[in-house]
Formats: C-alpha cells, structure tokens, sequence
C-alpha cells in the first residue's frame, strides 16, 4: 500500500470519527474546512454561505465546521446551533492530520482536492461565488 494511500484511509478514519452525522471522505469529493469562533464577526456572517455551498456541492464536496477556539461537547452544539451551521461539525482539529496549520486569521478556509491535496487556502470572509470558484 502506498503512503498516499495511507494517508487518504488514515484521514477517512479521522474525519469520519469526529463529524456530526456524516461520514468525511477523500475519495472523489472535494473538502471544504472552515475554521469559526463564536466571537468572530466575519465568521458569523459567513455561515449561510457555507451551509448554501454544502447543499450545492451535495455530492461533489464535504464542508467542514472547525471551532477555532477548540471548545467540545454540548458547548461547541449550542454555540453551532446559535450561529447556524447547518454543515458538518468537526469537534478535533484536522490540522494534525492533514497538511495544513491551524489558522492565524480568521476566518480561514482550507480546500483539499478530492486526492487528499491542499489545494487553496481563503483567508477573510467569503461567498458561494468565491468558494465555488476557488475549486474551478
């Protein structure tokens, strides 16, 4: 088995583990990873746009919800339910396992192709538009 494959089953394993309902996966979808905090302005106002860009790229990609300030449990549900994230909620940061760090700025969003590479990162608040055209 090559390393790449170990990678790609080895980050499966880790998103799967930690996501809300559904189940993370590098095969054939693009990966979306957004990192929030609740006292984040920009990050707030952002969320509709990710919860469309879930339900469009339905198929096509994983939107990811990363909470910035690593807060667990019933607090990380009731601030993601009071701001709105409809798309999945990553309670462990996934910077450990893919190869990425973790954020100085945010909001920040990391984009991995559907073979597990980073692909781009977005810094500062973005749109349907602009995240639909970062993967084309």
């Amino acid at each position: 088995m090559t390393l790449r494959a170990v990678f790609i089953i080895f980050t499966c394993l880790y998103l799967s583990a930690c996501g809300k309902s559904e189940q993370a996966s590098t095969s054939n979808q693009w990966q979306y990873i957004n990192y929030w905090a609740s006292w984040c302005k920009p990050c707030i106002e952002e969320i509709p746009e990710f919860n469309q860009l879930a339900k469009d790229l339905k198929g096509k990609a994983k939107v990811f919800a990363v909470n910035f300030d690593g807060i667990k449990g019933e607090q990380l549900q009731n601030q993601a339910k009071k701001i709105g994230i409809d798309f999945i909620l990553l309670e462990n940061d996934p910077s450990q396992t893919m190869t990425h760090t973790i954020p100085s700025v945010l909001p920040s969003t990391y984009i991995y192709t559907p073979d597990g590479k980073l692909h781009k990162t977005l810094v500062g608040p973005q749109t349907v538009e602009s995240l639909k055209a970062a993967i084309q």
